[in-house]
């Protein structure tokens, strides 16, 4: 309002003004006339304005525009091209298959040979066949006992193969004969030193294939054996003889989750092993045995990838318990790790672990057939092992591979001649001692297709034992040397080199060629250098003729002590499909 009043006041005061002078200038004219007079004019007292200066600004409010949905329907048509199957055409046909084939021969030393193999062929869903081998020999070794033997092998099996499952089974039958031909007489009756290994069981197994990482995926094996030697001819001695009975149950469940694989392995293994009769005895040295052997093992574990699935590492434990033989528990750490280095140029690894091996009458006859019936079983304690190398490929053609690794075993298995038992000394017994053991190993490969293909292998091996001065028949150097050569697939030829030293026997008294370091003596067995060559004529895709010719160098070396082997050998014979 002040405002207000002070615009007024100065538009009339301006009003005045110019009206005065209007009435002045009209009178001059006339004679000018000044009035002068004292007045008293009030003016108001200033002041400042306390309020700051602002904008105001009108603000329109827009009109919200709002649009109705419309409800439309557009009728549309489809239509459906049809496309021309394609053809396919391999550029190379599967190769024929048959169902099945045979190898036949005969060699010198008079040695028949025969193996069948059938399958059923292709099929998504089932598979079966058997197979039929057989092998012996009848050859007299210069100054030495007959050492005929025999080898025949029959196996049937079958399957399913589902797209989440799968089952299979196998029956097999092993039946060995020998002689102990490690005496030097010709004249030693044959029946006395024969001996005769009987092997049946079967194994089943069933597996889930559960394609989502979400599901546990699972696998079951089982696992029964029958062993047993020769049974001596008399009724009332039919027991006196080795028999076991072999069980393995081995459930296994793991889990895909992301990049880990978790897994858990359980094991059930029982060994029974009956010599003679139970709490009875046929002399003051040859007693009944039976040993019942059970070993129980839980072994959880994971598996991860990493750095682009360069990195692959498992970690875990395996808790074992010998229930059967010392009742004691164990555990040993498993560990294994790889990585990739410059697309598979490189892989170097390393592998912790260790482990509890079940040995068994059964598995005996196969490191040495040469053995008494009367054993002591023990298990072979792995207490660790630690192995570090790196594998790799120089070129496309050519890979190599190479390792150190230690180990230490309580109760390690080894093979002397007995004394005791065996008055001729031509039979084995297994003794056990604690050992350190170092290996360096290295190979190399060299492949140019299916054409050529070179492996070569060397091993050295370093022996510590807490009672035993030497590793009884085991070698401190090996050499392998394997070569194929295919020609046109026409001509195949082959050859397989085998070296081997540093062996030593025990014996119990001095003697030629013999060492004696604590009390104990040694004997070199030399060594083993075993050349094969294997030739072989494909007529057509069915019918080929082979020859092989063993032990070129007719090398007579002791395999085992006082066990000389077969000099030169030549097999001949013909293979055929249908």
């Amino acid at each position: 309002m002040e405002n207000k009043r002070i615009y007024i006041s100065s538009v009339l005061l301006c009003l005045l003004f110019v009206s005065n002078s209007l009435i002045a200038q009209k009178g001059k004219k006339e004679d000018v006339e000044t009035i002068t007079a004292e007045a008293n004019r009030e003016v108001p007292p200033a002041y400042r304005i306390s309020e700051m200066p602002k904008i105001i600004d009108t603000v329109i409010k827009h009109r919200e525009t709002s649009y109705s949905l419309l409800a439309l329907k557009y009728n549309t048509t489809i239509s459906v091209d049809t496309i021309q199957a394609a053809n396919i055409k391999l550029k190379d046909k599967l190769p024929q298959l048959y169902n099945t084939y045979v190898r036949l021969g005969i060699g010198y030393p008079v040695m028949p040979l025969a193996d069948v193999y059938y399958n059923n062929g292709r099929s998504r869903n089932y598979f079966y066949g058997g197979s039929l081998n057989h092998l012996s020999g009848f050859n007299k070794i210069k100054n030495y006992a007959s050492g005929n033997f025999d080898r025949t092998k029959i196996r049937l099996y079958g399957g399913l193969r589902k797209e989440s499952w799968s089952a299979d089974g196998e029956l097999t039958g092993n039946f060995r004969g020998l002689h102990y031909y490690g005496v030097r007489d010709k004249e030693v009756a044959k029946d006395t030193i024969r001996q005769r290994y009987n092997e049946m069981g079967f194994k089943a197994g069933f597996a889930s294939h559960k394609k989502d990482s979400a599901n546990l995926n699972y696998k079951i094996d089982f696992t029964y054996l029958n062993f047993s030697d020769r049974k001596p001819k008399e009724d009332s001695l039919s027991k006196w003889h080795s028999r076991e009975n072999y069980v393995d149950f081995a459930p296994k469940l793991w889990y895909k989750w992301g990049k880990e694989t978790f897994g858990l392995d359980l094991g059930v293994k029982y060994n029974g092993y009956r010599y003679g009769i139970a709490d009875s005895s046929l002399s003051a040295i040859d007693s009944g045995l039976t040993i019942n052997n059970t070993i129980v093992n839980l072994k959880p574990h994971a598996t991860t990838y990493a750095f682009n699935n360069k990195l692959k590492a498992t970690v875990g434990f395996n808790m074992v318990y010998d229930a059967g033989i010392v009742n004691k528990f164990r555990i040993y750490p498993v560990v294994e790790v790889k990585y990739n280095l410059l697309n598979d140029l490189f892989i170097p690894y390393l592998n912790i672990g260790g482990g509890l091996k079940q040995n068994s009458f059964h598995t005996m006859s196969y490191e040495n057939e040469f053995i008494l019936s009367n054993q002591q079983l023990r298990n072979e304690s792995n207490t660790i092992r630690i192995e570090a190398g790196i594998r790799g490929t120089i070129s496309n053609k050519i890979g190599f591979n190479a390792s150190i690794e230690f180990g230490n075993y309580k109760d390690k298995l080894l093979f002397v001649t007995d004394t005791l038992y065996a008055v001729d000394r031509n039979k084995f017994r297994a003794i056990y001692d604690t050992a350190n053991i170092a290996k360096i190993e290295g190979s190399i490969f060299y492949q140019l297709n299916e054409k050529i293909k070179l492996d070569l292998i060397g091993r050295y091996y370093s022996y510590s034992f807490k009672n035993e001065i030497f590793a009884w028949n085991l070698p401190t150097t090996q050499f392998i040397f394997r070569g194929s050569y295919n020609l046109y697939d026409k001509f195949l030829l082959a050859l397989n080199f085998n070296l081997e030293g540093g062996r030593k026997a025990k014996v119990f008294e001095a003697g030629e060629k013999t060492v004696e370091e604590e009390g104990q003596y040694a004997k070199s067995l030399g060594f083993i250098y075993d050349i094969d060559l294997h030739f072989e004529y494909r007529y057509n895709t069915r019918i080929s003729v082979f020859l092989d010719l063993n032990n070129v160098a007719a090398n007579r070396y002791n395999r085992w002590l006082n066990y000389p082997v077969y000099g030169f050998q030549v097999m001949g014979g013909f293979t055929f499909r249908f």
